[in-house]
């Protein structure tokens, strides 16, 4: 199957909540199987991520075992929009196998 992007904008949560989450979830110290790429933002009003996976199946094992029952221990109860595509190119030199925050 084809890698795959993954573009997610969650109106109402706060970058210290996605702080909270990514500490409970640990996504970046153990790494679930597929991920390629992540990027969060915040428009003001909304957790902005683009993902880049390996397959649908995995970023979807991912969120049912791992990233939901993190989210859920933090008492956040809304749902993201989730838009799904078949990744068509990547190109991300400067972050080649290393950690950057903005």
């Amino acid at each position: 199957m084809s890698k795959i992007a993954m573009i997610m904008k969650w109106d109402g949560i706060s970058l210290e909540q996605y702080e909270e989450v990514r500490q409970i979830v640990k996504w970046e110290h153990d790494i679930p199987a597929g991920a390629i790429f992540h990027v969060a933002t915040h428009d003001g009003s909304a957790l902005r991520v683009v993902d880049v996976w390996e397959s649908p199946e995995q970023f979807n094992r991912f969120v049912e075992t791992r990233l939901m029952p993190g989210v859920m221990s933090t008492g956040i109860t809304t749902q993201p929009q989730v838009e799904i595509y078949p990744a068509y190119a990547i190109f991300a030199p400067a972050f080649e196998g290393k950690l950057q925050t903005a």
